[in-house]
């Protein structure tokens, strides 16, 4: 073994791993066709509410689809591509310096001005040049031909051919992850992601820089095989070191990365001593030239990274669930609002509140001149002489419908303006709500400009359901029947009058010339046809006013639409995408 390498675990500690099944064509097929059903549930939703923790959602949510159209599609797609090692660290680690020394020559710029390496160098076989250039790998990446100047600007995935390197193995030496450039660290992540073995390069004077550990978690959570090389190691201070760095390792639940450590040597044409870099050679190109150890790391990552999707995708949908029960209570909000101005509306419809004004003086007019009288004695025909004529209303009878119509028109629409006030105030006082509401939501605080017309065509249809009930159900006792016949119209307005309230309150006719409507109606009609026929009458009234609040409340669940919440469907498409690949593995 080299001077300053240390191996402290074997190769085969890399599998240990669930292998990944399918390698035949139609479990390929299968795991393909779910991986790829994941994916696009992944891309249906976004997590807009700014609810704790959604931050790390979002990121994970974009982690993992990258990670799924970067790596797992492609490796699956081509197995047989060579095995990609990704080379990451801290700024001033060494990562260039080693991959330079790995290739016996200079691809990749260093120096001391940091960050040095701005775009990804990936050094490959020549027989794959084409592969990479061309290939599925990192599809959002763009491709360019090597070798490089020593600053390339953007996210340019730099391909440059190598004879020292054997046909089964590439390196990508990616940007620095503490990079003072935010583009960097997307880089560096991304392509940690997409590695078949992901080797983190550190120093002894910085190994226990928090972010190092943070980045060793992330490629374990992502279900990345992991190597590390502890660099510039001190003469006569290494074994501490190099002891301390392994019980961190330990610690944070990656002690079974293959471990190298470089001492302090001098560099010279970006380049370290030969001997310094011969373990790590060593390991790299004999797991590439001996398939079946390359094929043991790259089913072990690959094996990794789905088994990591057991936890990562539920951990996203109970996020997304977050997202479902807000967009719940506010819609609970909407439903609130639309049901308390029902059944105050119902309670004004029955107390007399109603009756007033034009209302009562309509009714007072129709009641109190005698039409109501001469409606109800009209005498009966003869047998055989009936009237083919239709007779026309008394025009105080057309008076009062039309002021009973337009009395509830106005307090419907006065019901559903204070209704559509209080989905605002309530949206308001709402965490979520009023992220909402800062969307264009023009006229969300008041009734929708159609509903005049809506409540217009209903109240006019209950009043002519009221109407076919006296016709049709308003059978006369007996008693009465034998004298008087009465006018349906005219009838139907005495029983709009009682179920609206007539006598509970303050009401009065003036000089009294008039019976109570339900003692008028039930002595025509007795008092169980009078309760059936009113029970009908409210429950249209109240199902008509109640689909015309459904309709306004719509509006909101449009708004919620728009805004892009997810519903109660995506997270239970996730669940079901993550059920799928495990049947399908």
């Amino acid at each position: 073994m080299p001077p300053g390498a240390v191996d402290l675990s074997g190769t085969e500690a890399l599998s240990g791993r669930r292998p990944v099944s399918g390698r035949g064509p139609v479990h390929k097929g299968e795991l393909t066709r779910a991986l790829t059903g994941l994916r696009d549930q992944l891309g249906a939703f976004e997590l807009v509410l700014d609810v704790p923790g959604v931050e790390e959602a979002r990121a994970a949510q974009l982690d993992i689809k990258a990670q799924l159209d970067d790596y797992v599609l492609p490796r699956i797609q081509a197995a047989s591509a060579p095995m990609l090692v990704v080379l990451g660290g801290s700024t001033g680690a060494g990562k260039s310096t080693l991959v330079n020394t790995l290739v016996g020559a200079r691809v990749s710029a260093t120096g001391v001005l940091r960050p040095t390496t701005s775009s990804p160098i990936l050094v490959c076989h020549p027989d794959h040049n084409d592969w990479f250039l061309e290939g599925p790998l990192l599809p959002g990446m763009g491709r360019v031909p090597g070798p490089a100047p020593d600053a390339i600007a953007g996210d340019q995935l730099v391909i440059i051919p190598s004879e020292a390197l054997p046909p089964g193995l590439a390196l990508l030496d990616s940007p620095d992850f503490d990079s003072v450039f935010e583009d960097h660290f997307e880089f560096a992540t991304k392509l940690m992601a997409a590695a078949d073995l992901w080797l983190c390069v550190t120093t002894a004077a910085r190994y226990a820089d928090a972010q190092v550990w943070q980045m060793l978690q992330r490629a374990k959570d992502n279900g990345a095989t992991i190597g590390v090389v502890l660099s510039r190691v001190p003469q006569g201070a290494g074994s501490e070191v190099v002891d301390h760095f392994a019980e961190m390792l330990t610690e944070h639940g990656v002690g079974d990365a293959r471990r190298f450590t470089i001492p302090e040597t001098k560099i010279e044409d970006s380049r370290l001593p030969e001997e310094a870099a011969e373990d790590v050679r060593a390991w790299l190109v004999g797991v590439a030239e001996n398939a079946e150890d390359r094929e043991i790391v790259i089913g072990d990552t690959l094996g990794g990274v789905l088994d990591s999707l057991r936890i990562r995708v539920p951990e996203l949908a109970k996020q997304v669930e977050v997202q479902v029960e807000q967009r719940a209570e506010l819609a609970q909000e909407v439903e609130a609002a639309y049901g308390t101005a029902l059944a105050e509306l119902d309670e004004d419809t029955r107390n007399g509140s109603l009756l007033r004004g034009e209302v009562l003086a309509r009714w007072q007019d129709f009641a109190g001149t005698g039409d109501l009288l001469r409606a109800l004695h009209v005498q009966r025909g003869r047998p055989g002489r009936r009237s083919s004529r239709r007779r026309r209303s008394p025009a105080r009878v057309r008076a009062l419908k039309s002021a009973l119509r337009s009395g509830l028109e106005s307090l419907i629409i006065a019901s559903a303006e204070h209704a559509a006030e209080q989905v605002l105030v309530r949206w308001r006082a709402h965490p979520a709500g009023g992220q909402v509401l800062a969307r264009p939501a023009i006229g969300l605080g008041h009734a929708s400009p159609e509903l005049s017309r809506r409540v217009t065509r209903a109240v006019s249809s209950w009043q002519d359901h009221v109407q076919e009930l006296i016709r049709t159900e308003g059978v006369t006792k007996r008693s009465v029947a034998k004298l008087v016949s009465f006018d349906e119209e005219a009838l139907s307005l005495v029983l709009m009058i009682g179920l609206l309230g007539y006598g509970t309150s303050d009401v009065a006719v003036e000089g009294g010339t008039s019976a109570v409507p339900q003692r008028l109606l039930k002595a025509l009609f007795g008092a169980e046809s009078l309760r059936g026929m009113g029970a009908k009458a409210r429950a249209d009234l109240r199902s008509r006013i109640g689909m015309l609040f459904d309709e306004e409340a719509l509006r909101y669940g449009q708004v919620l639409d728009a805004a892009g919440i997810p519903d109660e469907t995506t997270p239970v498409q996730l669940y079901q995408a993550t059920y799928n690949l495990e049947v399908a593995r």
